[in-house]
């Protein structure tokens, strides 16, 4: 065999690897764009569904409204604690857990306001919430605004 022709072989399988190299970038790029298509989808349908459920506990706050307009207290007061009960039953079927405040403070999922001096409680533990915390699974979505006693 001649130079010639090895080099000429040499030349062959390169293109023949570059040509591999450019359909795998090709096929990757078209993966990552397939994936993050498949993923708007997802994070669209999700939404839907949250949307759907939450559409019931607005209309039963509509309903406590107009009972207010109408000054019937007994009646509105029935509906916000339906409105409440719905959206903490929907949130709590969303996997949404209130962050527990009863003891010790805790810097991964409390906040602390304020240090406060209590002959009730011992140094660090919480003493008020002002406002309660959440969290789905171990993720914090908002942690609990406490007071501390110091």
């Amino acid at each position: 065999m001649s130079d010639e022709h090895v080099e000429q072989e040499e030349q062959r399988e390169e293109q023949e690897v570059d040509d591999r190299l450019l359909r795998l970038a090709a096929d990757f790029d078209n993966y990552k764009k397939r994936a993050a298509r498949e993923r708007q989808e997802y994070i669209a349908f999700a939404n839907e569904r949250l949307l759907k459920e939450l559409l019931p506990i607005l209309d039963d706050l509509e309903r406590a409204l107009d009972a207010a307009e109408q000054h019937e207290e007994g009646q509105l007061e029935d509906g916000v604690r339906l409105v409440y009960r719905s959206l903490a039953s929907l949130l709590e079927r969303q996997g949404v857990q209130q962050i527990p405040t009863d003891g010790k403070f805790d810097p991964h999922v409390h906040e602390a306001l304020l240090a406060q001096p209590s002959e009730d409680a011992e140094t660090g533990a919480v003493i008020d919430v002002v406002q309660k915390g959440y969290k789905i699974g171990d993720r914090v979505v908002r942690p609990a605004r406490v007071i501390v006693a110091e």
